[in-house]
């Protein structure tokens, strides 16, 4: 064990300092730079042992090695703890967030305040519909037969449906179809909502039948259809900075980041036990994202994550750092939109 936990923090030091210079690293620079006990020539050993194991390899035109996606993740696997911010950056933090106006406010000042916190690119889920449960619907009444039906969910999500009805429409009515499907669906999940408006078409009392059945199918879309996920994206100028970590070229990446599926698929996939997610290089499974690592956490309340968050940089990156603002942002954004 002590061969072992020897070799981790070789290991560690060789992760440290290929990741703050982007040279590959000799056992001479280690046993100068790092307090590690042993002589340079046990270094050397580890280091023979750790490259036939994989975890860290040699570039065809350097002396020194670098770790490898294998590496990484040890790396990132064996922290023993990711060091929280200072206080003087989580009240950044808050200070940043508490401005915002709106849901779509909070999640494109989320983005901004990840880039700088991270120097790689920040991405956000918007809220996903399924997830959220009705907090209201609105009727309102255009024109005689002419009603807007507007959505708004408990993560701030609002929308909109215009309905035309087969003949104008009362006023009480409206009042009536709006206390009618407020009490039918307030509270909802949307996922279970749709499947509720059936049942609303048979209990309805008479004078709003054809109300209801003309708002029927709006109310199906809007329930049903979640709003289309997207992503809210920042930072993406740190990728040019990262350049030199992506041999070959930027272009997969950053297509991949314009057509958001790929990185959609990756933020969305959440732990529901509220850790911090990294995926190393080949882990992501998409060719552009071979050479990148996505650190992602989901946000929301306590018992229901409402979309993902995270960065998306070169393997080469500070993963303890990272892991820290993407934990720190995430639980503060769910804070806001709880207290929203």
């Amino acid at each position: 064990m002590a061969h072992d936990e020897r070799r981790l923090q070789v290991l560690r030091a060789i992760v440290q300092d290929y990741v703050s210079t982007n040279d590959p690293v000799g056992s001479k620079a280690l046993a100068e730079r790092h307090d590690l006990g042993v002589s340079p020539a046990t270094i050397r050993n580890d280091m023979a042992v750790l490259e036939e194991q994989g975890y860290i390899a040699q570039p065809h035109t350097s002396a020194g090695r670098v770790p490898t996606d294998k590496g990484y993740r040890l790396f990132v696997d064996r922290l023993s703890a990711v060091k929280p911010l200072s206080a003087a950056e989580r009240r950044a933090i808050e200070r940043f967030l508490d401005g915002a106006l709106d849901l779509y406010d909070v999640l494109s000042r989320t983005v901004r305040l990840l880039a700088q916190l991270t120097h790689q690119v920040a991405v956000v889920q918007y809220p996903t519909l399924s997830r959220s449960a009705v907090r209201h619907l609105e009727v309102v009444q255009v024109a005689g037969s002419r009603l807007l039906l507007v959505l708004i969910t408990d993560t701030g999500r609002v929308e909109q449906r215009l309905i035309e009805c087969p003949v104008d429409v009362a006023h009480e009515d409206v009042a009536d179809l709006r206390a009618l499907l407020n009490s039918a669906f307030n509270g909802a999940k949307l996922a279970d909502a749709g499947s509720k408006v059936p049942d609303l078409l048979d209990t309805a009392p008479p004078n709003l039948r054809s109300l209801v059945a003309s708002v029927s199918a709006a109310l199906v879309e809007t329930l049903v259809e979640p709003g289309e996920d997207r992503l809210v994206i920042g930072g993406t100028a740190n990728l040019a900075r990262a350049a030199v970590d992506f041999p070959g070229s930027l272009r997969p990446l950053l297509e991949a980041l314009e057509e958001q599926v790929v990185v959609l698929r990756l933020i969305s996939e959440v732990d529901t036990g509220g850790a911090v997610l990294v995926r190393i290089g080949e882990e992501n499974a998409h060719e552009a994202l071979t050479g990148a690592s996505v650190v992602s956490m989901g946000y929301g309340s306590a018992d229901r994550a409402l979309g993902g968050l995270g960065i998306v940089g070169p393997t080469r990156m500070d993963y303890p750092t990272n892991m820290a603002a993407v934990r720190a942002v995430a639980r503060y954004v769910g804070q806001i939109l709880a207290e929203s």
